[in-house]
């Protein structure tokens, strides 16, 4: 390895936005990440909606909740046609 090209490898804390705090090495001292394996719901089996801007609730306003369902068969019957 040359001297004096690489950058120095120290130990860094890694701060989560949940809170949660861990040790590890890299090339800079702190690292602020969004999710960790603590929160992450992969890890922890939760699902977690991040809904900051109300967009659950406005689609859910806007559908009324029928959206999922599935649509009813049309009525049988002769089809009135004008002639």
């Amino acid at each position: 390895m040359k001297e004096g090209i690489h950058p120095k490898y120290m130990d860094a804390e890694v701060v989560c936005g949940c809170g949660h705090k861990f040790k590890t090495r890299s090339t800079k001292a702190k690292i602020t990440v969004e999710i960790c394996s603590n929160c992450h719901p992969f890890y922890t089996g939760q699902q977690k909606f991040v809904d900051t801007a109300g967009r659950v609730e406005k689609f859910q306003k806007k559908f009324g909740g029928e959206y999922f369902k599935k649509p009813e068969p049309a009525a049988k019957g002769k089809a009135k046609t004008k002639g």
